[in-house]
């Protein structure tokens, strides 16, 4: 059951990475310019105090992870990211393979 919850939120951030590209992808169309939307500015647009929060979470934790790992996360394009996270939940969690020669009852 909460293998199939992670494989649909997985499948929902591959979706939404191919949105992003597709925007992206549109926008270059239109300009001609190529600018990719970044993870971190995506962020501040949907909610900007959490990633303030978030930040001083963190560097409360762990001050060098801020700037050695989260802000280069944060620096990449969303498609890149949404698309990375998805197909590592759809990685990890897949179904069994069946075992051959032997029967679950």
């Amino acid at each position: 059951m909460i293998r199939g919850f992670f494989r649909l939120i997985g499948l929902l951030l591959l979706a939404g990475g191919f949105i992003f590209m597709v925007y992206d992808g549109a926008r270059y169309v239109a300009d001609q310019n190529l600018r990719f939307t970044r993870f971190g500015q995506f962020w501040n647009d949907i909610h900007q105090s959490s990633q303030l929060v978030f930040r001083t979470w963190v560097e409360g934790i762990a001050p060098w992870l801020w700037n050695s790992v989260i802000r280069v996360i944060l620096d990449q394009p969303v498609f890149a990211v949404l698309g990375i996270a998805g197909i590592l939940l759809m990685i990890l969690f897949r179904p069994r393979k069946p075992l051959i020669g032997y029967a679950r009852d």
